[in-house]
């Protein structure tokens, strides 16, 4: 236990800042649904739905930007700033290449959005919205590689601020676009998109000037970026990529499609999803922080050949990670509707979305687990079978299951979220059980 204690700081310390730094992502989504939720139910509906698309193709790109975390902590962890600048260089690459071929993919899904049977209502509003949104992917994960590189490297306070920065402008354009302020149009639901597409290019931009002037990380920086790419390093990169995307994109899309299930249901349904998703969301973000450093700081310790720490690093992890949302599913359960009135006043929407809050609640131990083992599975380079699991139980246990009991039965989205939360704990026992099973006394690495 006293391993355990002893990386109970380290760990806390470097996730604070990263924690922050996901809440001001998230808050930037949530922030978008409060001031969209006072425009009226529709234009709200809208957004859930256009982003709930879009986190699809957002959540894909994560995994594939993941090894730049991976790789340059290993690195870092065995002292070559260089192959840390590598991994950075070509992690880039792989930014730009799938953040304009994802952008060419949801413009063309915007001439079918249709065809995912969508109110009439909210399907009159969204296109301009979720064009303008996916036309931001780029510069996310270009900032996504930038920051992975910087906590890698341990110096994650700066891209915090740029992130809380960017939350604040987001929140200004709002105002002006959404309502129509200084003169501009209010654009409603368009004005959301745009706001999100200006501050998450100059969020990218910022980044990198900062990384190209601290005397921090200088020694990692690349000398060149164009040219002399390693067919092998991107191999590399794309065998934890590809898989670790898969993970992630099991989960979000059944998240996705639990909102396009929703939908079938009517507005209000739908809307009252959208209240109770950006919560959960927003508190899922404490643990999601959390599993970054805990997998950056296993991959890490494997790079030093310290192997005896990977569990100790993950169990730390895991308690705080408990205590956090031990925290959230107590404000859930009893502050759900107060927290559905800050978001619209429809009472049936409130009502509804209440409801699903204290759904939530049961299921945000198991949330905090399952996104901490995954990351430590990654830590290890371990990411195919824990691929199979997680599609294992969310597209085979928890959509049929929330389908049965929402859309076939009587539960409607509260039937929903009851298949999410069974998905979500059989993931969290089976990715900790293989973690641990790998990670025995015996078990020095699974490297190749």
């Amino acid at each position: 236990m006293s391993r355990v204690t002893a990386e109970l700081r380290p760990t806390f310390t470097l996730a604070a800042p990263i924690v922050v730094g996901q809440l001001s992502q998230m808050l930037m989504g949530v922030t978008d649904s409060v001031m969209i939720g006072h425009a009226g139910t529709v234009p709200l509906a809208a957004s859930s739905f256009g982003g709930s698309v879009f986190s699809v193709f957002f959540v894909a790109g994560i995994g594939l930007m993941l090894p730049v975390s991976i790789f340059v902590a290993r690195a870092h962890g065995a002292e070559r700033p260089d192959e840390c600048g590598e991994y950075l260089r070509h992690g880039l690459a792989l930014a730009l290449f799938f953040g304009v071929l994802e952008t060419l993919a949801m413009g063309s899904l915007s001439f079918g959005l249709a065809r995912f049977g969508q109110p009439a209502e909210v399907l009159a509003i969204v296109t301009p919205f979720f064009l303008l949104i996916a036309g931001s992917i780029t510069s996310v994960f270009v900032y996504l590689v930038l920051r992975q590189f910087a906590e890698a490297m341990g110096h994650p306070w700066a891209p915090m601020f740029i992130m809380l920065a960017g939350v604040a402008l987001n929140a200004a354009l709002n105002w002006v676009f959404i309502y129509g302020h200084l003169g501009m149009p209010a654009l409603g639901l368009t004005g959301a998109g745009i706001s999100t597409l200006v501050s998450r290019t100059l969020g990218a931009l910022v980044i990198f000037l900062w990384l190209r002037r601290d005397a921090a990380v200088r020694a990692a920086w690349p000398r060149r970026w164009f040219g002399g790419y390693s067919r092998a390093r991107f191999r590399e990169m794309l065998h934890i990529g590809l898989p670790a995307s898969g993970m992630l994109l099991f989960e979000s899309s059944a998240f996705a499609f639990s909102s396009v299930m929703i939908g079938w249901l009517g507005a209000v349904p739908l809307a009252a999803h959208q209240i109770a998703l950006s919560c959960a969301s927003l508190s899922f973000m404490f643990p999601l922080g959390l599993s970054t450093a805990a997998g950056m700081r296993v991959s890490r310790a494997v790079g030093a050949g310290e192997f005896e720490r990977r569990r100790p690093i993950a169990i730390a992890a895991y308690l705080i990670g408990l205590a956090t949302m031990g925290t959230f599913a107590v404000l859930f359960a009893f502050g759900g509707r107060m927290i559905s009135g800050w978001f619209v006043r429809d009472g049936v929407v409130i009502a509804l979305a209440t409801q699903l809050l204290a759904v939530a609640a049961l299921f945000q131990f198991v949330d905090g687990v399952q996104v901490i083992a995954a990351a430590c599975l990654r830590g290890i380079t371990d990411v195919k079978v824990p691929a199979v699991l997680t599609f294992v139980a969310y597209w085979v246990v928890a959509l049929p299951l929330g389908y049965a009991l929402g859309v076939r039965g009587t539960l409607g989205a509260a039937g929903m979220w009851i298949g999410i939360a069974t998905g979500l704990a059989l993931a969290a026992v089976a990715l900790s059980m293989r973690f641990a099973r790998l990670t025995r006394p015996a078990v020095t690495s699974n490297f190749p």
